[in-house]
């Protein structure tokens, strides 16, 4: 199966993506860190564009194709990401579930945004700013919209689960 995360930066993605992660036994493939590993290899500059999302697909059904469970996680502002994404697990033969994650509480959001820190060496962060004028389209099919404002991760993780019926 193939379970896509996707929403703005500072919704939990990562944090909940690792844990879905762990608890499945899947494969967490992160965009983000493929994309700075095109930047330290000289190949393009940030923001990086389509290229780390294009990588992200093809290891996406690789490993769905060997029968591994795969959290995609990216913010996924594009209806032509999410298509994509879906596209890899259709060749590859295997279910999709997407899920968009938001924060519905601005003070809380920004102040993920400005507190977080940087887990990938020399990757940029965004500001509030950039992250309030990010484009950002609107899901134009049905997927599971998990709000992350007021609780915490595990708690997030349980209804993400439940949301996803899965054990």
């Amino acid at each position: 199966m193939l379970i896509v995360i996707g929403g703005l930066p500072g919704t939990g993605k990562t944090t909940l993506a690792r844990l879905l992660a762990a608890r499945l036994g899947a494969v967490h493939l992160r965009v983000d860190p493929i994309e700075q590993a095109i930047v330290r290899a000289g190949l393009a500059r940030h923001p990086v564009g389509p290229a780390g999302y294009v990588v992200g697909y093809a290891l996406a059904e690789e490993h769905l194709r060997q029968g591994l469970t795969v959290i995609a996680e990216s913010v996924n502002p594009l209806a032509v990401t999410r298509d994509a994404w879906r596209d890899a697990a259709v060749r590859a033969g295997v279910a999709a579930r997407e899920v968009e994650l938001v924060c519905s509480d601005p003070a809380e959001h920004r102040h993920r945004v400005t507190a977080r820190s940087v887990d990938v060496p020399d990757l940029p962060l965004p500001d509030w700013q950039q992250v309030v004028a990010r484009d950002y389209e609107p899901w134009n099919r049905a997927h599971i919209v998990l709000d992350t404002a007021g609780q915490g991760p595990v708690e997030s993780l349980a209804t993400l689960l439940h949301r996803l019926e899965l054990p």
